[in-house]
């Protein structure tokens, strides 16, 4: 077992990199200035004006899109997941073709299959966050669909429908960003199959990436005050 340290600890990093980015993103004050963030502030823009209209086909078919998006995520979750349970299934021939490279990188078949479980594991937590913001995206359809008409707009019923549909939406944001970020993970795990010192380069650079996309890209400026 004290030949494989160096995968324990990249693997260690690796998921300690993913709690503190999440823990980070959504729990304290510096995350409150994401992207993503700033745009919760709009769901509830929108949840607003959507009260003081009468018409609102236009609002549905936002939502429909949204749900359309989220579906296809869903779907590719399971495809990936299918593609992960392949390699597990084809763990001789994966490793006869790493050990055929110039720099000998085949692993033990029992830590090959321990990585591919790991991809499908990542996987299967993806699907589970993108079919349960899908559910709760339909959630907030109906709840449009339960908006007040316009001229209630000022009763606390209509506020009460308003807060708590804006609250719905957010959470069903908030599992989708959580798959998506569970996707860019998977992408910097895939180096662990080349190696244990290859894993904390592709985290690092994953978190570097979605870092830079939540606080200092060119979105993030755009929705500046």
């Amino acid at each position: 077992m004290t030949g494989y340290w160096v995968d324990v600890v990249a693997v260690s990093f690796f998921v300690i990199e993913w709690l503190v980015y999440a823990i980070t993103l959504e729990h304290t004050t510096y995350g409150r200035d994401s992207l993503s963030s700033r745009m919760h502030v709009y769901r509830e823009i929108w949840v607003r004006n959507l009260l003081n209209r009468d018409a609102r086909m236009v609002d549905m078919q936002i939502m429909a899109s949204l749900q359309n998006g989220t579906a296809f995520f869903a779907s590719t979750s399971l495809i990936a997941i299918g593609g992960a349970l392949t390699l597990l299934r084809a763990t001789s021939d994966a490793i006869a073709v790493l050990g055929t490279l110039p720099v000998n990188l085949s692993p033990s078949p029992a830590l090959w299959e321990i990585k591919c479980v790991g991809l499908i594991l990542i996987f299967i937590y993806t699907f589970f966050k993108f079919a349960w913001a899908y559910r709760l995206f339909n959630y907030v359809a109906i709840l449009f669909g339960a908006m007040p008409p316009a001229t209630q707009r000022d009763t606390p019923e209509a506020e009460a429908h308003v807060i708590r549909t804006t609250r719905m939406f957010e959470n069903a944001g908030q599992h989708f960003n959580r798959g998506q970020r569970a996707f860019f993970f998977a992408l910097g795990y895939l180096g662990w199959f080349v190696s244990p010192w290859l894993l904390f380069i592709t985290t690092a650079a994953v978190v570097i990436v979605i870092w830079r996309r939540q606080f200092v890209s060119n979105a993030w400026r755009a929705m500046e005050s």
